[in-house]
């Protein structure tokens, strides 16, 4: 041990890199620790342990002056591993919204916080705030109103009486799938629902708490995008301008999104960045026409200051969502750096960025929008700063033809390594990608950045004295060539890659090494390409589970021989379904179970036998609810292996290896199951004590 002490303090000390940005992965391993342990104890016991181990370190340290840097980086890393799980910990208990114990039917007397406009939905989204009539607390609900009742009065800070269906958030449909539960709880949701009936404003604005002023900016600027211009075009400039993504077309998100091209659509890094970048070239060019303050005013700064309120008043208007206040962060940063005429582009600047949202924001770690924007940010500046692509890029005596070709080889590598960096965080969230997004983003990153955005903002100009027509549509042709570009890249063979469920512990193995790769310096970094290698095998090899049962149990989806899914219900195009297609990472046309020459159905029940690695595994699965005679249905549970209904079904039902009832699945919630492995993976398994998770057994056991 103490010559591994040894090594450690040598290569600490000997190693040319920056502390900080490491002293940021802590900080969030922290945070990510906290999702990952279940239960109270666990936290308290990790915060102690960490604890103690600074300590034990420090006093270490008072006791001798040889291994200063290990005895420091564990002092430093220890205490801040135990702050961000502390940091996290708070915020759920401070914020966190219980959830309502049931679904229900509400008659709600509430005060309108946000609103959202979807039209491409039918629909506007209300945030209501109301209290309850039974304990008087106040609590957040999400509604949906269909767009025929979406009147212009409502909006923030109007009261309103509506009567309302409400439930619960949902947690995770299957293992793997989207978590709205934990994003409701951080958000202050105590229920979602839609809104039954008429809507009565009982208070305008004025009586209540704020007008919202900057989301009806918003809507306004929005709506008069789409005035000026139609169509998915129009959506499209619409989102560029405000942020507004409610009008974009289903087929238009599937085609960006599988194109690798729905960043474009998210207000982040890419759109901050260039209306700082211009905002700042144009107000340096303007000030220096006036030559009073230019022999007075060090015009760097000046320009740089309307620049920061330039990029902050966007960042605000498209709803300083988690990217947006990254690349604001990030790009002031930028701004503050060349003012004083430090380098701009450096790892630590990405690890204040990150450490300010996290401090703000810490549960953001775990969603992909945080994971994704900072995954992109990091491979560039790792890219640009190391020293083979330094040297490529830098002046030289040439043409300027060959000048051109460096840079566009330039933005295609650096295109193909995001898209390297982002795959595994795409597939682990989402379970699929587009495969072409390197080629798309070299096309579609400088159209949208130095064709569609600065003509959105000429035309929103000349708007004001009436002559944006001609800027208009000029915008609607560049986002025109936008679409074609997604979807003639996403219908080509291969374009979407597949994914089912991926091992926690694989991707915290790729994270580990691709941190290692873009912080480390010199040769030393190579060595984070054995973890990224191996973790990427991990992922690539990963199984994709047999069946797949929804928590309600009405939605089954079973792999056939062949590489077909076979689902019990056929609703085509269903959110159950789509989770279904991902998770068993089968892109086909799923095929209704009882349509299967393989299968035997009756109105009332299925029974299929299914082969893997060897071994026939009987499956009887429920199709109705009506009542059954027990001792029939006991002997056929008795003839299967696994049963699975969204039914409670008898004691007397016992099959050979599993029983995944009404009563199952309320405790244990979506389930995947590996044939092969004989190994079953249900939502709670990685829920814990969370308070978002609310498993039928635990809301009973709270109420007894």
């Amino acid at each position: 041990m103490s010559r591994i002490a040894d090594r450690c303090e040598t290569g600490l000390a000997s190693a040319g890199f920056d502390r900080g940005p490491w002293l940021a992965v802590a900080f969030g391993g922290g945070i990510g620790l906290w999702f990952l342990l279940h239960t109270p104890w666990q936290w308290s016991a990790t915060i102690g342990g960490l604890v103690l181990v600074a300590l034990a370190a420090l006093a270490a340290w008072r006791d001798r002056d040889e291994r200063a840097y290990l005895l420091a980086a564990t002092i430093a890393t220890s205490l801040v591993l135990a702050a961000g799980i502390g940091l996290v910990w708070a915020r759920s208990e401070l914020i966190g919204a219980e959830p309502i114990e049931r679904p229900t039917f509400e008659r709600l007397d509430a005060r309108i916080l946000e609103r959202e406009d979807q039209p491409a939905r039918d629909r506007i989204r209300l945030v209501l705030a109301a209290r309850d009539a039974e304990d008087g607390i106040a609590r957040a609900y999400r509604v949906n109103v269909p767009l025929d009742q979406a009147d212009s009065a409502l909006r923030e800070g109007v009261r309103v009486r509506v009567s309302a269906r409400l439930m619960p958030p949902s947690p995770p449909i299957v293992p793997g799938a989207y978590d709205f539960a934990r994003r409701a709880w951080f958000d202050g949701y105590a229920a979602t629902g839609s809104v039954v009936g008429d809507i009565e404003i009982v208070e305008e604005a004025g009586g209540g708490g704020g007008e919202g002023w900057i989301a009806q900016v918003q809507r306004h600027l929005s709506a008069h995008v789409r005035d000026r211009l139609d169509g998915a075009p129009g959506a499209i400039a619409a989102t560029l301008a405000s942020g507004d993504r409610g009008a974009i077309s289903e087929a238009d998100e599937v085609a960006m999104r599988d194109a690798g091209l729905t960043h474009l659509l998210s207000i982040s890094g890419l759109h901050v960045s260039a209306i700082i970048a211009a905002t700042y070239l144009i107000a340096l060019k303007l000030l220096a026409l006036w030559q009073w303050l230019t022999l007075r005013v060090r015009l760097p700064i000046v320009a740089a200051a309307i620049a920061a309120l330039a990029g902050i008043a966007y960042t605000l208007l498209t709803g300083a969502q988690v990217p947006t206040v990254r690349s604001c962060i990030g790009a002031i940063l930028v701004l503050t750096a060349l003012a004083l005429g430090r380098e701009p582009l450096s790892l630590r600047l990405v690890a204040v960025a990150a450490i300010a949202v996290l401090l703000l924001w810490p549960e953001s770690l775990v969603g992909p929008s945080f994971q994704m924007s900072f995954a992109a940010v990091l491979a560039i500046v790792a890219l640009h700063n190391a020293k083979p692509f330094r040297e490529f890029l830098a002046p030289r005596e040439e043409s300027g033809l060959r000048r051109f070709g460096r840079r566009a080889l330039m933005l295609f590598l650096t295109g193909f390594v995001i898209e390297l960096a982002l795959m595994p965080i795409v597939l682990f969230h989402f379970h699929r990608a587009g495969i072409y997004g390197a080629v798309a983003n070299l096309f579609a990153i400088p159209l949208v950045t130095f064709v569609s955005m600065p003509l959105v903002a000429l035309a929103l100009a000349m708007d004001v004295v009436g002559l944006g027509a001609p800027a208009w549509w000029l915008v609607g042709k560049s986002l025109d060539v936008l679409l074609w570009i997604a979807h003639i890249v996403s219908a080509q063979p291969g374009a979407v890659k597949l994914a089912p469920k991926m091992p926690m512990a694989a991707m915290a193995v790729f994270v580990l090494g691709a941190l290692w790769l873009a912080l480390w310096h010199g040769r030393t970094r190579l060595w984070g390409a054995l973890p990224v290698a191996v973790a990427s095998g991990w992922m690539w090899a990963t199984p994709a589970p047999d069946i797949v049962i929804t928590r309600d149990g009405r939605d089954v989806g079973i792999a056939s021989a062949d590489g077909r899914l076979l689902v019990l219900r056929d609703s085509e195009g269903s959110y159950a379904q789509q989770n279904l297609r991902e998770i068993a990472a089968l892109d086909g046309e799923p095929v209704p179970l009882a349509e299967w020459l393989g299968a035997r159905c009756s109105r009332d029940f299925c029974s299929l036998r299914i082969e893997r690695d060897g071994r026939d595994w009987d499956v009887l699965i429920a199709r109705s609810r009506e009542l059954i005679e027990e001792r029939a249905l006991a002997a056929a549970c008795d003839r299967s292996d696994i049963v699975i209904a969204d039914r409670f079904l008898p004691r007397s039902c016992k099959p050979r290896w599993l029983k995944a009832d009404r009563r199952f699945l309320e405790r244990e919630g979506g389930t995947g199951i590996y044939l092969a492995e004989e190994h079953i993976d249900t939502v709670a398994e990685g829920q814990g004590e969370h308070g978002w998770f609310r498993p039928f057994v635990r809301r009973n056991a709270g109420s007894q």
